[in-house]
């Protein structure tokens, strides 16, 4: 049904030239190319680093530390003395000086073994907040799909208004003239004519703001495919997934990217009080330490050693402002479940007021149609009665508006059909490149996240491996 819509009788769709664009080849386009998707990615890339950030808990920490310069110090000490005398003895106090160059350096690895599950909790949501970005992404992707069909339906719509304004410019300007001749032999009167005249002049300020409105509608284009549009075959309508309004709100409430990213922000939530928990559990590691020191109790001596220290520490009391971090992390999860709630009862509407407004628009089309033949009908035979005698000038003019308006009408009506046909895709979450069988090279959503999983080192650039350019 949803094929027939747009039949060849509609001054919607013009006959394709070639090399014209299709709306799948812009959406293409955007989809390699729009810089708010290309940014989503980016962001996810960004996230995927919250994974070995927090499998660095696992790993240990080597660090070097050196020291050194030179010491100059005096040692006073107290002395006996001979007394020759006397023969005896006395005291007295001596002053040494010593000058020697330090020189100390220590090697330390430090293990964790047990951070009070503060590792395994940061992992589960470093991952969770992974699979949240990806459903964002999805959203964002969506987005642009929409965005593009919107200005790629448009384009067309401007341009076929600007038709419709065009040839109705220049049939009041024929009626002007026949208005004119009339007059002069006495036909009709000033009246007529100056009505003809008010006519024209309104064509003409409507011919002016629908140009403006599709130069305003190219623009959108360029911003959101990144092209300027050249000759755009008009689309068809999706053919709806889903047979009526429940079933897509049950789809939306499961499928939709934001309803998705809800869920695992949750999940993520919830990790984080297992986070904060762990500040209030005991601390196990083991530190190894191998160093050398030259010259600190004498010249020309030097020191050196090993050592290997376990060390558990059992945090008591801190504050209390890690009791109130758990807390607040209950609480901040509890928030997390309520908006899956609202993002489920927010898709949900959504995508049955698509489904509404579709069905609605499909109406319309065939509405205006049949009012296209009526006014067809009513101002061949309103033409017919004015050459007579029997219709005045205004009648003529009020029936040609009102054909003019219904064939625009008309032409609004298909260019909803079209975006809301590809609305409902997006509010049940159909509207990816992959469900749309873009020809694209697909994002790899999974690329980079394993390029740096469980990397230990690398300060390269890794995003090649998800960007196919």
């Amino acid at each position: 049904m949803a094929t027939a819509l747009l039949g060849p009788a509609v001054l919607f769709l013009g006959t394709p030239q070639a090399a014209a664009q299709t709306l799948s080849e812009a959406m293409a386009q955007a989809y390699a190319s729009n810089p708010a998707l290309l940014g989503a990615r980016a962001n996810l890339r960004a996230v995927d680093e919250n994974v070995p950030q927090a499998l660095a808990g696992w790993r240990p920490s080597v660090s070097v530390s050196a020291s050194g310069g030179p010491l100059d110090s005096r040692v006073r000490t107290l002395a006996q003395g001979f007394d020759p005398e006397t023969g005896g003895t006395f005291a007295y106090g001596r002053t040494t000086r010593i000058e020697r160059q330090l020189l100390t350096t220590q090697l330390t690895v430090t293990q964790p073994i047990f951070r009070g599950g503060r590792t395994v909790a940061s992992t589960r949501r470093a991952e969770n907040q992974v699979l949240g970005q990806r459903a964002r992404l999805l959203q964002q992707e969506q987005q642009v799909m929409s965005d593009t069909v919107n200005a790629f339906v448009n384009v067309i719509l401007y341009q076929e208004i600007v038709r419709l304004r065009v040839n109705n410019e220049q049939v009041l300007t024929e009626q002007l003239r026949a208005t004119n001749e009339r007059f002069r032999v006495g036909e009709i009167t000033r009246t007529d004519v100056a009505q003809a005249e008010s006519r024209l002049a309104n064509a003409r300020s409507l011919r002016s703001q629908a140009e403006g409105q599709l130069q305003i509608a190219r623009a959108t284009y360029l911003r959101v495919v990144g092209t300027q549009p050249a000759r755009l075959v008009a689309p068809q309508p999706l053919r709806p997934p889903v047979a009526n309004a429940q079933e897509a709100g049950l789809a939306a409430a499961t499928n939709n990217p934001t309803v998705v990213a809800a869920l695992f922000d949750e999940a993520a939530a919830r990790d984080a009080i297992d986070v904060q928990m762990s500040q209030l559990l005991p601390q196990v590691s083991v530190q190894g330490q191998a160093f050398r020191s030259d010259n600190s109790t004498a010249n020309h001596t030097r020191i050196t050693g090993a050592q290997v220290l376990g060390q558990l520490t059992v945090p008591l009391y801190q504050g209390g402002a890690e009791y109130s971090q758990v807390r607040q992390a209950r609480q901040q999860a509890q928030q997390a479940r309520q908006t899956v709630d609202d993002q489920r009862r927010a898709v949900t509407q959504s995508a049955t007021q698509a489904w509404e407004q579709l069905q609605s628009s499909k109406a319309q089309v065939e509405a205006q149609r049949a009012a296209i033949r009526a006014s067809e009908i009513a101002l061949d035979g309103v033409q017919r009665e004015a050459i007579v005698g029997s219709r005045t000038t205004l009648e003529v003019l009020n029936q040609e508006q009102e054909l003019l308006g219904n064939r625009t009408d008309l032409v609004q009506a298909l260019a909803t059909v079209v975006a809301q046909s590809y609305s409902l895709a997006g509010a049940i979450g159909r509207l990816t490149a992959q469900d749309l069988g873009l020809d694209v090279d697909p994002y790899d959503m999974r690329a980079y996240y394993n390029a740096v999983r469980n990397r230990w080192v690398g300060l390269g650039d890794y995003s090649n491996v998800a960007e196919k350019r």
